[in-house]
Formats: structure tokens, sequence, C-alpha cells
């Protein structure tokens, strides 16, 4: 596997911006069939029936129709989409906020089911599965030596709540194979990934996107963090690709004042419709800082919009995606649905931060990456707005629509003497692959390890530098990671806690040193 490094910034970007994609559902009835009248929707028809019946060889007459669907929907715009049955559970799932299961985080590691970390107090934690046990059976059917494929993989552990699954486990710790008995039950997918004070005042809660869930659980991260004394709050929503919009605006309504506009949609027909804040708001006097970047989208930026057009708080950070579309979906039988953009969003000021698409959808998601040949995230003066699209909050503010939230507060892409390449890699699933493998060699050094002994441990050691420099060398990608020493060593002690100890120790780190959140607790 080899990379030329000068696009690596771009293909893990692109990665990241994938989540725009599947983020962009936003939460509208679903159609009715529709009736099939005319004679070019009878054409359509009829062909497919023609080649069903008398093509010369077997034709699975499926694929083209999917393959027509992705071709009409290419032609209206980047957010109308088909989405296949097998796609469509595991979206609905990540919507939902929930799926039946038993409850681990997994890795195939060589040819073996790996448990990275069992779900807190979910089915395989009661049942005593542990970190870096491999699930050699799930009842009958063999799982090692097989190479399955992740969905395949799901399909063996899921099933209906309250029923058993007999997992063969191998602990490699005690060196000796294991049966546990386990019963399924509904496992939280969780929108919002921590709650915490980064200050005795200051608290942050970091959402990494908006299903039907995420409205609660911000409101249960909120409540503590004001028990706890809470007077500022850091919202983080970069790289949230967006999803159900009535859940970004039920946040939005906790921090704005009665009868302040959240959003308002307009349709093909010229129908307005307008969303207000409500009387009970429990955050509304407070100070609000929302975190975005180049991979904020769609609910997301409602959120942001609402904060920035009511002059209610700080927007910090860099140039929003630009999604202002609203989506539809509409489920057929087969399990596989469509999104059609049926409206545009606009922000209270009236505008729309949909950039523009009339180039085809390649040059629109390219957009996003050409921000790095602009220079746009790295300076804010490189940020190309228009004067046509300008608008005046009621303070006086001014804000641009046309493509995305331009931040009151910019902040340029967290780069350590120019490797940008390192800023990103960071973030994407190597770094866990790694630190999975070195638990697995090493787990018992950290055995009986306080927080901050470990985090000690982490500070002192060049060890794990060293050897995820041979790792990612290994991996065919040619970086040099020396120039951004002090960057790589706090992810990785960030992902070692997240491992060890558990999500929240993971942010403890990682923010403890992050621009965007340092540019906040330092202008207050």
């Amino acid at each position: 596997m080899n990379f030329n490094t000068k696009y690596l910034p771009i293909l893990i970007f692109a990665t990241l911006a994938l989540g725009v994609v599947l983020g962009g559902m936003l939460n509208f009835p679903n159609t009715a069939d529709y009736l099939v009248n005319n004679n070019s929707k009878n054409k359509l028809n009829k062909l497919i029936d023609f080649i069903d019946n008398e093509y010369v060889d077997d034709v699975n007459t499926d694929s083209i129709v999917n393959l027509t669907v992705d071709n009409i929907l290419a032609k209206l715009d980047p957010h109308s989409v088909y989405i296949p049955p097998s796609d469509q559970q595991e979206v609905m799932e990540s919507m939902k906020g929930n799926f039946v299961g038993i409850g681990v985080n997994f890795y195939m590691y060589k040819d073996s089911v790996a448990v990275i970390k069992p779900v807190e107090n979910g089915p395989s934690a009661k049942a005593g599965i542990k970190a870096g046990d491999r699930i050699l059976y799930a009842d009958k059917t063999k799982l090692f030596g097989r190479k399955l494929p992740s969905d395949s993989l799901y399909s063996k552990l899921k099933g209906t709540v309250g029923s058993n699954i007999e997992l063969t486990i191998y602990r490699k710790s005690e060196g000796k194979r294991l049966k546990v008995k386990i019963k399924r039950d509904v496992i939280p997918l969780k929108s919002v990934d921590v709650a915490l004070l980064l200050s005795n005042k200051t608290g942050y809660i970091k959402i990494n996107r908006f299903s039907e869930t995420t409205y609660s659980e911000f409101m249960s991260g909120l409540i503590k963090l004001k028990h706890q004394g809470a007077n500022s709050l850091i919202i983080d929503v970069r790289d949230n690709g967006g999803g159900y919009m009535e859940e970004a605006i039920a946040i939005a309504d906790e921090l704005l004042t009665d009868k302040q506009l959240i959003v308002f949609t307009k349709n093909k027909n010229g129908n307005i419709d307008k969303t207000f804040a409500t009387a009970k708001g429990n955050f509304e006097k407070r100070n609000v800082f929302i975190l975005i970047n180049e991979n904020t989208a769609s609910a997301s930026e409602i959120l942001a919009g609402a904060v920035q057009d009511n002059d209610r708080g700080t927007i910090v950070g860099r140039r929003s995606f630009g999604k202002g579309l609203v989506q539809r979906e509409m489920n057929f039988a087969d399990g596989s649905a469509v999104r059609l953009t049926i409206a545009r969003y606009y922000t209270p000021t009236g505008r729309s931060i949909q950039k523009p698409y009339s180039k085809g959808n390649e040059a629109y998601f390219k957009e996003s990456e050409a921000r790095f040949g602009n220079g746009e995230l790295y300076e804010k003066d490189s940020i190309k707005v228009s004067d046509t699209i300008k608008f005046k909050t009621k303070k006086g503010k001014i804000v641009y629509g046309g493509g995305g939230i331009v931040p009151d507060v910019f902040v340029p892409l967290e780069v350590e003497h120019g490797n940008e390449s390192a800023a990103y890699l960071l973030q994407s699933g190597i770094v866990g692959n790694f630190v999975f493998e070195q638990l697995d060699k090493h787990r018992s050094t950290f055995k009986g390890l306080s927080f901050n002994q470990f985090k000690t441990k982490m500070t002192k050691t060049d060890f794990y530098f060293n050897a995820f420099e041979k790792f990612i060398f290994g991996n065919g990608l040619d970086l040099n990671f020396r120039k951004s020493k002090a960057l790589v060593k706090r992810y990785l002690a960030a992902e070692f806690a997240r491992q060890l100890y558990g999500e929240s120790y993971y942010y403890q780190i990682v923010l403890k040193e992050d621009a965007m959140v340092k540019k906040v607790l330092n202008q207050k």
C-alpha cells in the first residue's frame, strides 16, 4: 500500500467529508408512493419489463433500476440520493440512536475478531467480556480465520431484544478458552461524545451527529454541567455532517429567548415555514461558543446560523461546509430509500448558506478539498465572500450567505511546523488500530495505573511514538513526524486513554492543547 503523501490531507479530509453526505438527512415525514400515469414514466416501466422478459441473457433488472435511479438523482443536486437496502439499515440505526446487539467495540486484528472495549453496562460487559478477548465462535458459527466483512459480523452478533447468544472466546491474558452466554439488549449509539468542564465555569459538549436522541443527550450533559457550576458553554460540532433538523432546532431553542427566529424553509411553490424559539430555555442568558470547521454541515449549520444571526454567541473556527438543502425520505418495499431535496433552509437574517452546485456533484464536493489549495484553511483573508450575499444581524454584525457559515473568530487548521498530513492522520481510525495492537502486546504495563500516573508515563516515554512511526511506515505512508512530535504524542496518549479508561478521558487530553478551545478560553 503506497501513497503520495502530498495528497494525504485531501484523502483523509475526503473521508471525513463523507459524513456530510451520510449525515444530511433531515427529519421530514416519509412520502406516500406516487401514481405512475404519464407516458414518460410508463416508458421506463415498460422497458424494464421488456428487458426482464425478453433479453437474450439473464440480467439483474434490480441493478438496472438502481443505476437508473442514481443517474436521475445525479441530475438534480448533490444531496438527492438513493440509498440501497444494504446501507439503509445501518444509516437508520445511526439516526435512531440505538440498535440491538451484544455491546462490544471490535477490531478485525489479523484474522480474529478482537474486542477493543465492551460497551459500559452493556450485555457483554455484564457477562464478563474484557478488552483484548478474541471472539472465536458466535453460537456454532466460526468467526476466526475467515476475514469476514463487517456487515457479516454484525449480522451474527445482532438480534432481537432478549435473545441469547453463546460466544466462544479466547482470553489472551489467561491463555484459555471460555464460553460466555449473553442476552442481547438495546445498545445506545451516542451522538453526544462527552460533556465535561474545561475550567471551573466553562462547559464543553461534543455532538458528532444529530440523531433522534441528540437533544435528550445534550440536555443530560447540559444539566450536569450547570450543576457543576458552568456559566459558559462550548458546543463542538466540528466534523458533524448533520442529521435531524428538529434536534438541532430543539438545542437552539434552549439557547434563544422566546419568539426569536431559529430557521425558516422555502419550497418550490414559495411556501415559507418559520420556526421560532419558545419561552422555555435552559441556557438563554449565559455565554455560548460554537466550534465549526470545513466538515460542519446541514443541521450543524442551522444551529450555528441561529446563534450567529441572533447575536446570541460566538462562532469559532473555519468556514463550514455549506449545505442548505432540506431532504424528504421515501422508503421502498425492498428496504431502499430515496432522499429528495424538497426545500431550502435559511438562517434568521434570511441568508442561504448552500454553496453552488451548478458545475456538478464532483466539482461540488471537490470545492471542500480546494480550500487546502486556496489557503482559506490557514488565513481568514483567503475566504472568498461576495458583497451581494451580505446580511446584517439586529446588532449590525455583517454575516454572509452563499457557502457555509463564516466564523466570527477564525482559527486556522491545527498544524505544527506545516505538517498538515500528521494533523489529519491523527484523527483517523488508523491511530485506534495502532493503539489496540500496542495494548494487545503491553496491556499489563498499564495495569493498576491511575489516570494521572498514566499521563505521566505517556509524557515521559517516546516508546509508542517511535513504534507509531514504524507502524505508519509499514502501512505504506512515508511521513516524518519528528517536527510534530508533541502533536503525535498527544493524540496517541488520548487514544490510549480512550481504550483504557473511557471516552471522556480522550477529550481531557486532546482538548488541553486544542487550538479552538484555547482561543475561547483565552478570550474570555
